[in-house]
C-alpha cells in the first residue's frame, strides 16, 4: 500500500479523474494491466496467467543451475525419484545377499565336509559355483540400472514442463523403452570389460616372458590404465546422452549414438566438467557420512567380540545393518543426482543448439488437452523424424 502525497497528479488506470484520493490516504500499489481482478483493474479478454514454472527456467542453463537443479529433483518428487532408487537398490542388494550368500554357504560347507583327497576338486567347483551365482545379481543390477536411469530422465523432462508423475506412471512409461536401455547398458559394460581384458592380458603375456618382459609389462599396464581412463572419459562424455535420447526421443541405439555425438560436439569440456564436479561432490559427501559409521563398526566389532560368542555378535550385526542402510540411502541419492545431471545437460544442449526452450514454452502455454505434440520428440522441432 502507498500513501498519496500529490493527489492532483495521481490517477488510477480505471479512474476518470473525478475520484482522486485525499491527501495522506492509502491507496493500492499500481499493478500491470490485467494483474489483479480484485482491485478492479481491467482484464483483457483472452488473457491467461503465465505458465507455472517447472524444475528449471525455460532458457539455456548456466553452470550453477546445472549443479543445483539435480538436487531439486529429489525435493520436488521424492517418492518417484528417491523411492525408485532406494527400492531398486534394496532389491538388488537383497538378491545379492540371498543368492550369493546361500551358494557361498553351501559351497564352503561342502568343501569342509569333503574327503581330504577330493578337497582340491571340490574347492575348485565351489569357487566356480560362487562365480556363476554372482552373474544373477549382476544381470539384475543391469536391468535395475537401466530402468532407474530411464525413470530419472523422464522425471526431469516432465518436471521441466511443470508436471509431476507418480512412481507407477514413470515406471510404466519407461518400461516401453526398457529393452533398448538394457541393450545399451550391456553394450557399454561389454566394451569396458573387453578393453580391461586386453590390457590385463597384454600385461600377463609380457610378465610371463620374464626378464625385460616384466618391465615392459609394468610399463604397458601403467600406460594401458591411463589410456583406459582417458578413453572412458572421452567416450563416456560423448555418449552420455544416449539414455536420454532413447527415452525422450524414442530413438534406436544407433541413431541415439550419432545424435549424442552431435549434441556434445563443441560442449565436450563443459559436459565433462559438470558431470565430474557433481560426482566429486557426491563422493565427498558420501565419505563424510559413511566413514564415521564404518570406523564405529570396526571399533565396535573388535571391542564387543573378543570371544566370538553369539551374544557379542549382535551389536556388530546391528552396526553392519546400519552401515548397509546408510550405503543404500547414499547410493540412491547419488544415482538420482547423477542421472538427473545427465538429463539436464541434454535439455540444456538442445536449448542451445535447437531452440528447445521455445518448444517447451509453447507446450507449457498451450491449453491442457489440446493435443500438443511432445516437445522432446525431434520431429516436434522440425529437425528429424524420430526412429523406432
Amino acid at each position: 500500500m502507498g500513501v498519496v502525497t500529490d493527489p492532483q497528479n495521481w490517477q488510477s488506470p480505471t479512474d476518470d479523474g473525478q475520484n482522486r484520493p485525499r491527501y495522506g490516504e492509502q491507496v493500492p500499489p499500481l499493478a500491470p494491466r490485467g494483474d489483479d481482478r480484485r482491485l478492479g483493474w481491467s482484464v483483457p479478454s483472452g488473457w491467461t496467467p503465465p505458465p507455472r514454472p517447472g524444475l528449471i527456467p525455460l532458457r539455456p542453463l548456466g553452470f550453477g543451475t546445472l549443479l543445483w537443479a539435480p538436487y531439486q529433483v529429489l525435493r520436488r518428487n521424492p517418492k518417484a525419484t528417491f523411492g525408485s532408487a532406494l527400492l531398486i537398490q534394496a532389491v538388488v542388494t537383497l538378491a545379492t545377499l540371498v543368492v550369493v550368500g546361500s551358494v557361498t554357504f553351501f559351497a564352503l560347507s561342502r568343501v569342509d565336509s569333503a574327503p581330504l583327497a577330493d578337497r582340491d576338486a571340490v574347492q575348485a567347483g565351489a569357487w566356480v559355483s560362487i562365480a556363476l551365482s554372482a552373474l544373477i545379481p549382476i544381470a539384475l543390477s543391469l536391468v535395475a540400472g537401466a530402468l532407474l536411469q530411464g525413470v530419472i530422465v523422464l522425471e526431469v523432462a516432465r518436471a521441466t514442463l511443470g508436471e509431476k508423475l507418480r512412481l507407477v506412471q514413470l515406471w510404466r512409461l519407461v518400461g516401453r523403452r526398457l529393452w533398448p536401455l538394457l541393450v545399451w547398458t550391456v553394450l557399454l559394460g561389454s566394451i569396458a570389460l573387453l578393453a580391461l581384458s586386453l590390457v590385463a592380458g597384454s600385461v600377463v603375456l609380457f610378465v610371463t616372458l620374464g626378464g625385460v618382459g616384466v618391465y615392459l609389462g609394468i610399463i604397458l599396464g601403467f600406460l594401458g590404465v591411463l589410456l583406459f581412463i582417458a578413453g572412458s572419459a572421452w567416450l563416456g562424455t560423448r555418449l552420455s546422452l544416449v539414455p536420454c535420447l532413447i527415452v525422450l526421443e524414442r530413438l534406436g541405439i544407433r541413431r541415439s549414438v550419432r545424435r549424442s555425438w552431435s549434441l556434445t560436439n563443441g560442449y565436450f569440456w563443459r559436459t565433462l566438467g559438470v558431470q565430474l564436479l557433481v560426482a566429486v561432490i557426491i563422493n565427498v559427501v558420501s565419505q563424510v557420512v559413511v566413514t564415521p559409521v564404518s570406523i564405529l563398526f570396526s571399533v565396535a566389532t573388535s571391542l564387543v567380540d573378543p570371544n566370538a560368542s553369539f551374544d557379542a555378535y549382535l551389536p556388530s550385526v546391528i552396526l553392519y545393518v546400519l552401515v548397509l542402510f546408510v550405503s543404500l540411502v547414499l547410493g540412491a541419492v547419488a544415482t538420482v543426482i547423477q542421472s538427473a545431471t545427465v538429463a539436464l545437460i541434454y535439455i540444456d544442449l538442445r536449448m542451445r543448439k535447437e531452440g528447445l526452450d521455445l518448444e517447451l514454452a509453447r507446450f507449457v502455454e498451450s491449453a491442457r488437452g489440446s493435443g500438443a505434440t511432445d516437445p522432446y520428440l525431434v520431429g516436434a522441432a522440425g529437425t528429424e523424424t524420430p526412429g523406432a
